[in-house]
């Protein structure tokens, strides 16, 4: 047991066309800068504003930064594979890869969840709403979401630890992750294999069909009620649906099937590493005033009085924000 005879990996990345890397490069640069700029965007809006008092604006906030610390291990590793000949990486950096990546993707499927939660305690128990989701209790979600995390995360890397790795050490992919990783073991893994689709894979489905539910109730209940609280409401729930099909659909494609698709699995994981987190701050802002007005009084300074002044001069903000920008 161990990995004597391998120290490091080589990741085969997305493609081998040069052309085509050359292209990627700077596509997922842009998208990298877009993914850093939206989300930083997103969180210091609601940390400097009166948003981050609402449970559903708290958990947005945390969702930003996990989507931020999500892809920052493994996007910058992909960026900079595109312009190397060789893209190795050392056994320790792809073992704490693979344990980051699954702990902050793990963080923020658990935080969608108390998203969801969150909406359904607001519409559904309106009356209740301040009892139920209290600063403790999303202070305890937050917690609880991490610490399930870390154990979700420790236990891929303990599955791997454990193998020998004395062969071929080429990962047919842009990161370093677990089904990738035991197809170069030097040992029989089905029994791994199945252990994985079934918490992993089934941990992704679960919490699917639970938020799907969870948002079928809450969209029976809006049928009740007045039409303009309903279409904020509906807003609010189309947003987060949207999220959660963008970052769920090709996480369970990717857990569920096989492991022997992982040619497929490096698109599906560009789903949920780079085009989710990189749409999430304009899902969540396009349609959303109170995001939009938050906006305005940080960043703003035209549309302020003095004294109530944002962080900038002229405000930094395109036009749908800021329409006093000159």
């Amino acid at each position: 047991m161990g990995h004597e005879n391998i120290t490091e990996f080589i990741l085969l990345g997305l493609f081998s066309d040069e052309k085509v890397k050359v292209a990627c490069l700077v596509l997922f640069s842009l998208c990298y800068i877009a993914i850093l700029s939206g989300n930083l965007l997103i969180l210091l809006t609601i940390r400097g504003s009166r948003l981050s008092e609402q449970p559903m604006y708290f958990f947005l906030s945390y969702l930003s930064f996990m989507d931020v610390c999500f892809t920052s291990t493994m996007v910058p590793k992909l960026i900079t594979d595109l312009s190397a000949q060789q893209k190795i990486i050392s056994y320790n950096s792809c073992m704490a890869q693979m344990f980051f990546a699954h702990f902050f993707g793990a963080t923020e499927i658990f935080i969608l969840v108390a998203m969801a939660y969150d909406r359904y305690a607001a519409i559904c128990r309106p009356l209740h709403y301040m009892v139920i989701m209290n600063s403790q209790v999303c202070d305890v979600l937050v917690v609880a979401s991490a610490l399930g995390a870390f154990i979700h995360s420790i236990l891929q890397v303990l599955i791997v630890l454990g193998l020998p790795f004395c062969g071929p050490n080429q990962i047919d992919h842009y990161f370093c992750d677990v089904f990738p990783l035991l197809k170069l073991a030097c040992a029989d893994t089905s029994l791994w294999v199945i252990a994985i689709i079934t918490t992993t894979g089934g941990l992704s489905i679960l919490t699917f069909v639970a938020l799907v539910i969870s948002y079928v109730i809450i969209l029976s209940t809006l049928r009740t009620r007045s039409s303009e609280g309903c279409r904020k409401a509906l807003s609010t729930c189309g947003s987060h649906v949207t999220v959660v099909f963008l970052f769920f659909l090709p996480l369970i494609f990717t857990y569920v099937p096989t492991a022997d698709s992982v040619g497929n699995d490096k698109i599906f994981a560009l789903f949920y590493t780079v085009i989710a987190p990189m749409f999430n701050p304009l899902i969540y802002t396009l349609r959303n005033t109170d995001m939009q007005n938050a906006m305005r009084k940080v960043w703003c300074r035209d549309n302020l009085p003095k004294g109530k002044r944002g962080l900038w001069g002229v405000c930094p903000l395109p036009d749908l924000f800021c329409p006093q920008n000159h």
